[in-house]
């Protein structure tokens, strides 16, 4: 390959990566735009995970050996077997003043400076020879990339060791740049004070799960939760317990809502947390949001919890809209605080004239949707009130 298609592979390579949103994602596509580069047959990106103590293969490109798979669920080899990384995470991996920073192996083990194993593999697979340069990140090895070439193709020379330390480079460059986009997008999609999701996050799950239950019908089940007591917490203790009662609440919600798979629980904001679940049955997200109320009045702050459900589920009518959920739930809320009650309201349930339904549905549909929530929260009465 020229020197013109080596840059333009690392232009492909870098835009490649940065146009995939999941770890693996980024690993396919840097995984398969090397092989092409080096022209090879097949190409591993792996993570060392030091914990464990293996190499953790993220994705495979190429034509896959026997059991081998485009992004396996665990396949990970113990580092003692392929000591390289290891080696040259301590220095004494580091191939001569000079030398690329990468190691070559062929089947036949004729001028590898790799393992036994690393040559032994090849034969397994029925590859002719491979090329491997370490990941480097913040000064330390994170992985390696691995590239090889099938029967009778030729064997990677010094050039090709050369080109796969530069490609190994970008690939780190990638990876940093996909650790920052996904603090990012963590930042932008978790509440700070509790690590649940926020509101933002909802919004868009709520969307996506609405737009399923039209497509397919599946059951989405929301329910909102109010902590009570919130207000009388911060004015007697400070803001700082306050706090401690929020984060303790958000703990019982993740608890409670680990009962439904898949389910996502989140803080709204101020003391308005929320469960949103798609495919479960309702009564299962009732009794998640059963036990959220136990565990919430067994906590040593507050006054428990308010919580109200609205699932497609349920009897709730029609037009379903994710605002229209939203009030629903809401609505169902300020029933249980209403009378105080200690466990779950349903929308729905309340036969064919369902108070809460018919609370949700009579108003005129508000201008924004802080609005509705304010409406809400605003005709819930003092005793027991959180804000």
């Amino acid at each position: 390959m020229g020197e013109e298609n080596r840059l333009r592979a690392v232009v492909e390579l870098a835009q490649g990566m940065a146009a995939a949103h999941a770890l693996a994602d980024v690993a396919h596509a840097a995984a398969d735009r090397i092989r092409r580069a080096l022209d090879g047959s097949f190409a591993a990106v792996s993570v060392w995970e030091r914990e464990r103590g293996r190499l953790r293969v993220l994705a495979n490109a190429g034509e896959l050996a026997a059991g081998e798979q485009a992004f396996p669920a665990d396949e990970s080899y113990p580092v003692h077997d392929f000591p390289e990384i290891a080696l040259f995470a301590s220095g004494r991996g580091r191939l001569r003043r000079g030398e690329p920073q990468a190691w070559l192996a062929t089947a036949d083990g004729a001028g590898s400076a790799a393992t036994p194993r690393r040559v032994a593999a090849l034969r397994e697979r029925g590859r002719s020879c491979c090329v491997v340069a370490p990941i480097v990140l913040r000064g330390r090895a994170w992985g390696e990339l691995y590239v090889a070439r099938g029967r009778g193709a030729d064997a990677f020379g010094r050039r090709d060791a050369e080109y796969a330390a530069v490609l190994a480079s970008v690939v780190a460059t990638g990876l940093l740049q996909h650790e920052r986009l996904e603090e990012v997008r963590r930042l932008a999609f978790t509440d700070p004070l509790t690590g649940l999701a926020n509101r933002r996050a909802v919004d868009l799950r709520l969307d996506e799960a609405v737009a399923q239950h039209r497509a397919t019908g599946s059951v989405v089940s929301l329910v909102v939760c109010d902590v009570n007591g919130l207000k009388q917490v911060n004015d007697t203790y400070g803001h700082a317990t306050g706090d401690r009662l929020l984060e303790r609440f958000g703990s019982v919600l993740s608890l409670c809502g680990a009962q439904v798979p898949g389910a996502l629980a989140a803080r709204l904001g101020g003391d308005e947390f929320c469960l949103l679940a798609v495919g479960a049955a309702t009564d299962e997200v009732v009794s998640a949001a059963t036990e959220v109320c136990r565990r919430a009045a067994e906590l040593e702050l507050g006054n428990g919890v308010a919580c109200g459900v609205a699932s497609t589920g349920e009897a709730i009518g029609t037009p379903l809209s994710a605002r229209r959920l939203f009030r629903l739930a809401d609505a169902a809320q300020y029933r249980a605080k209403a009378a105080r009650s200690r466990e779950p309201v349903v929308a729905g349930r309340g036969g064919p004239h369902d108070e809460v339904v018919t609370l949700a549905d009579a108003a005129k549909p508000p201008a924004t949707e802080g609005d509705d929530r304010r409406r809400f929260r605003g005709r819930a009465p003092s005793p027991g009130r959180a804000s």
